[in-house]
């Protein structure tokens, strides 16, 4: 009797909407429970409305956006240097990248170097290419590894720089192959971080995109990280110049539904970041035609 005028008493102190969502629970705990459901689908009815539906894949976004004939892997590096050391940086580096460009044994190849011009100064930024996928990047670590010269060379770098980091990437199967053209150029390195669960629309979209893009020859590559830093994407674009820059990006916006591109890539990205690259003060390569972006 105590118990029963405690409940009445509790039951007059709570809302008429907490009554209600009360006496909602309770019927539909009623029903739940009438139904039969089985111990496994008990666990949880209120669970059940928050949960979000994720619609499966068929394959990893690796496979769906990568180009299929070809199993190239690139490698990114960025280097901060130390100010006074840039220009022996960039003096030690190239003649490494030289000998190892000539070995003919060695699977990876230099695509491009570059210096930062507006963005993270005194950077290094290198774009490696290993022709044969992982298979290609263990036997190149493993060459490295046991070569006397290039550990010497890694110990001499380490004395010029501040900080450094990687990415391994795959290339869009829509974005242009990255190949050789004529300098003095600059180049313009994008790098958007991709909000999880988009990489597919953001696909999508610039399939079409890129379409646009193509008058001028500035698209050079894209690229999406495998391993580093994940949900990046990188657009390296090349151009004449500044001038010849703000002029073609100018032309993109006359052409019909590349306002719509921008407006998704907003969508799917927090905010970007934007560097102006010049190719590294050195002579090309001997197999400049093979390999090197250098102007």
């Amino acid at each position: 009797m105590i118990c029963k005028m405690a409940a009445a008493k509790w039951s007059l102190k709570i809302s008429k909407s907490q009554q209600l969502l009360l006496c909602r629970y309770r019927l539909g705990s009623a029903i739940y429970s009438s139904r039969g459901c089985s111990s496994e689908s008990k666990k949880g009815w209120l669970q059940s409305l928050f949960v979000h539906k994720v619609d499966p894949r068929k394959d990893a976004h690796s496979n769906l956006l990568s180009k299929k004939e070809s199993s190239n892997l690139y490698k990114i590096q960025f280097h901060n240097v130390k100010p006074e050391c840039l220009q022996e940086y960039n003096s030690l580096s190239a003649e490494v990248q030289s000998r190892l460009h000539s070995d003919q044994d060695y699977p990876c190849e230099i695509v491009g170097s570059w210096n930062t011009w507006y963005g993270e100064q005194d950077q290094a930024v290198h774009l490696w290419r290993y022709s044969g996928g992982y298979p290609a990047l263990t036997k190149s670590l493993n060459m490295l590894r046991d070569n006397k010269e290039y550990t010497e060379f890694r110990k001499e770098r380490s004395k010029m720089l501040i900080s450094r980091r990687n990415q391994l990437l795959l290339e869009f199967s829509f974005w242009n192959e990255p190949l050789p053209r004529a300098g003095p150029n600059i180049y313009e390195l994008r790098t958007y971080r991709l909000k999880p669960g988009t990489m597919i629309e953001w696909g999508n979209n610039w399939a079409r995109a890129i379409q646009q893009r193509q008058e001028n020859e500035e698209a050079v590559g894209g690229f999406f990280s495998q391993i580093g830093d994940l949900y990046l994407v990188h657009h390296l674009w090349a151009y004449k110049d500044l001038q010849s820059r703000a002029e073609t990006r100018n032309s993109a916006w006359l052409k019909a539904g590349w306002d719509e591109n921008v407006y998704y890539t907003g969508n799917d990205t927090d905010a970007p970041s934007l560097s102006i690259l010049s190719d590294c003060d050195r002579k090309p390569f001997h197999s400049l035609s093979q390999s090197a972006f250098l102007g």
